[in-house]
Order: structure tokens, then sequence, then C-alpha cells
């Protein structure tokens, strides 16, 4: 299970416990996030999907289900990309890496004096920042302003602050997304994924969700009424059956470098 940016492994804790019941479920901190150590440099959707890649080797899984939320979402669908044979089936709630829009407030992380506003945000009490976002009704959906505050809480440490920013820049400039992970779904071909959304998230468009399950019609997808950006946190009693439900429809996918060669060089041209 993969947090978004500036998350942590916390953002997941209404979903572990029903979900355990029946699977083994992993929720860690990306590098530099949370409880992590700073990775050295490289804040790319790649260094985070081998990180990924690299923890299942640790504890011995060779394969698993990637659930990601928001930046989450698009560090996932680059982990099924380059570890198709480690990839049972994608889960992306509020996924990025499907359109270009993204709130004023991400694009602002990305601009030079983000990492002394975000300093100056994080040290006030939660009470005021909760205030603040309230008053932003078009920046941010009224459901998610306590996750928002205590995230920005979060971002308190110095080393939490320095890997928000630079990742944000990976994907984000002031203009919107940069990186668009689309392609990936239909490369990936028969690959399970489930898209799920809150229907008033005002951080990522859900028409970009909404645009991909018209384009890819065998995705299942779960629209969640009246949930903002991070329905697992504010709405988990009606987003936990859509998973288990898709947990238990589809079989994990089965990796053929045939089969692989055939989306990645459909023309034969390689022989």
């Amino acid at each position: 299970m993969v947090h978004g940016l500036g998350g942590t492994r916390h953002t997941w804790r209404h979903l572990v416990e029903p979900l355990s019941a029946a699977h083994t479920v992993i929720a860690p901190d990306l590098p530099g996030h949370g409880d992590s150590a700073a990775p050295p440099g490289d804040y790319s959707l790649g260094a985070h999907a081998a990180a990924l890649r690299n923890l299942l080797v640790a504890l011995g899984h060779p394969s698993a289900t990637v659930v990601g939320h928001s930046l989450g979402g698009g560090i996932a669908m680059q982990f099924a990309y380059q570890f198709p044979d480690r990839t049972d089936r994608l889960v992306l709630i509020s996924s990025g890496g499907l359109g270009t829009q993204v709130s004023p407030a991400l694009r602002a992380a990305t601009l030079p004096s983000a990492e002394w506003a975000v300093a100056g945000l994080a040290r006030l009490p939660g009470t005021v920042v909760r205030g603040v976002l309230s008053a932003l009704p078009a920046f941010l959906a009224r459901q998610d302003t306590r996750t928002v505050a205590d995230a920005l809480h979060g971002l308190a440490g110095a080393r939490q602050r320095r890997t928000f920013v630079r990742t944000a820049r990976t994907v984000i400039d002031r203009h919107g997304q940069t990186v668009s992970a689309a392609p990936h779904l239909t490369l990936l071909g028969d690959l399970p994924v489930l898209l799920a959304w809150g229907s008033d998230d005002r951080t990522i468009p859900p028409d970009h969700q909404r645009a991909v399950a018209r384009r890819l019609p065998a995705l299942h997808t779960a629209e969640i009424t009246d949930a903002g950006h991070f329905p697992h946190e504010t709405a988990p009693e009606r987003l936990i059956p859509h998973l288990r439900a898709f947990l238990a429809a589809t079989e994990p996918f089965c990796y053929s470098e045939a089969g692989w060669r055939r989306l990645v060089d459909p023309s034969g041209t390689r022989g």
C-alpha cells in the first residue's frame, strides 16, 4: 500500500486491519517520508518503484497487489511497468499520473520558496491550519481539511519537508502534472486494475479517472460519492467493499515475456 506525496503509512490505518483478515498487508513509508531514511538523491517515480521492489525481495514476497493513492498511484503504475512479473493487480485511488491538472496548492510546492512556506504552515497549530484550508473550498474538499492539516504537521521535520518538495518537482511544475502514466495501463494489457476516486476530489480532478475508465472499459471502477481526495481516510467503510470485491473477483496477473514482447513491439519488427 503506497501513500501519496507528503504522506506516510498511517494514511492506510482504516484499511489495514479489515484487509489483513484475509491478506498479507504491507504499508511502508516511502524513502524520505515518515520514518524512512531519505534516498541517496533520486526522488523519481522509478526510484520509488525500485525501493518497493527491494522491499518485497527483502520480505520474501515474489509479487503483490499494489495499492497506490495519489502520487502512490503513479508509483504503483511505474512499479507495474518496471516489474510486471512482480505485479498481481493494481488499485489506484485518486491517482496521479492520469492527466495534467492538479490543485494550485500542489503546483505551488514546486516554486523556489516552497520549502520555507511549508515549514511555516507545518509549525502553525492544527486548528489554525484547518481554518486556513477551510477557507479555500475551490482548492480542497471540506472532507479533506483535517487530513491535509495532519499531513502538513508531519512535514515539520527538515528531511520530510525536503522529500516533499523534491518529490513534487519530479512530477509537477507550475503548470500541472508533468508525467503521464496512463500509457502504462494500456501496455499492461490483462493486468487487473481497480480505479477508485472521490466524486468531490478537488486536488486531482475526477475527470482524469473517468476518462481512463471510458478509454479502458475492462478496468474495474469505484466512484465514492461525496468523498474528496482521501476516500480511504474519510469514507473507508464505502471503499473497503469495492476493494474486497475486486480482490475476490480477479486472478493475479501472469506475466508472459512473449505477451510483453507483443505489447511493446506490436508490428513484430524485432523478429
